[in-house]
């Protein structure tokens, strides 16, 4: 089996991955404008809700939704990203469950078949098969449940190697990480119009769609003295769900309803 038919492995990774992903400015605006985005378009402040975190990796996401009095099942793969994810949610009483999202049927409890929601941030990029992933998770949304859903953006990857002057790369089509080692560029960025398309096939009612990061990873090394990080949430904030901009995520985030 060659590299770019697994999954990418992050064991031996956590660290990198809260230091290089969380432990930055863009990573905690990351955060930031999800956290918003899952308040405005989904009932995190008005319902108790029963949720899986599929994927889970450090726990961030599971803290925060646990700490707003939800129900949370954080499934993790990572050993590694578990034990991290522990540390953050044991005050909660959240134990992460060791199960990928391929594995869910066979470690899910007996009493958490499915739930009213199904978070899935930055984890169908990193498999081999996404899309089958996927359905998988469509399957464990209640009726009435939601799906907050984040991928990252094929399109912002194409233009960001265009902007670093990958062109040979860029013509080719030859984008994709490889899963090797310690890189961290996904194996399976996805395009935007197939994920929304694959989510209505089954079913779903598509609640908003917001680019992530529409603005930061583009912007120049040396800024003015008025371009503070403030503003710039302000911005990504904005004219993350405004035609053209959203399209420029480098992550985009769905949330979506199951009739």
């Amino acid at each position: 089996m060659s590299s770019l038919q697994q999954d990418k492995s992050f064991d031996g990774l956590a660290e990198k991955f809260a230091r290089n992903i969380y432990g930055t400015a863009k990573g905690r605006l990351r955060l930031k404008v999800i956290r918003d985005r899952m308040l405005a378009e989904l009932p995190v402040e008005t319902s108790r809700l029963q949720v899986l975190d599929a994927g889970g990796g450090l726990g961030q996401i599971s803290a925060w939704l646990a700490r707003k009095g939800h129900e949370v099942l954080l499934a993790e793969p990572s050993e590694e990203m578990r034990t991290f994810a522990a540390r953050r949610l044991h005050r909660a009483g959240v134990t992460p469950l060791a199960a990928s999202i391929q594995e869910l049927p066979d470690r899910l409890p007996a009493d958490q078949q499915d739930f009213d929601l199904v978070v899935c941030h930055a984890v169908l990029e990193w498999l081999y098969q996404p899309y089958a992933a996927l359905e998988q998770l469509i399957t464990r949304i209640r009726p009435g449940g939601y799906l907050s859903l984040m991928f990252f953006n094929a399109d912002a990857l194409l233009l960001t190697n265009v902007l670093r002057g990958n062109w040979q790369r860029a013509l080719q089509g030859q984008l994709q990480g490889k899963g090797k080692g310690s890189r961290l560029t996904p194996i399976s960025p996805l395009p935007p119009e197939a994920v929304i398309d694959r989510l209505q096939q089954a079913g779903l009612d598509i609640l908003g769609v917001s680019g992530i990061r529409v603005f930061n990873d583009y912007l120049r090394r040396e800024l003015p003295p008025e371009a503070r990080q403030e503003r710039l949430l302000q911005l990504e904030k904005r004219y993350c769900q405004v035609e053209p901009f959203w399209r420029l995520g480098r992550y985009l985030l769905v949330h979506a309803q199951r009739p």
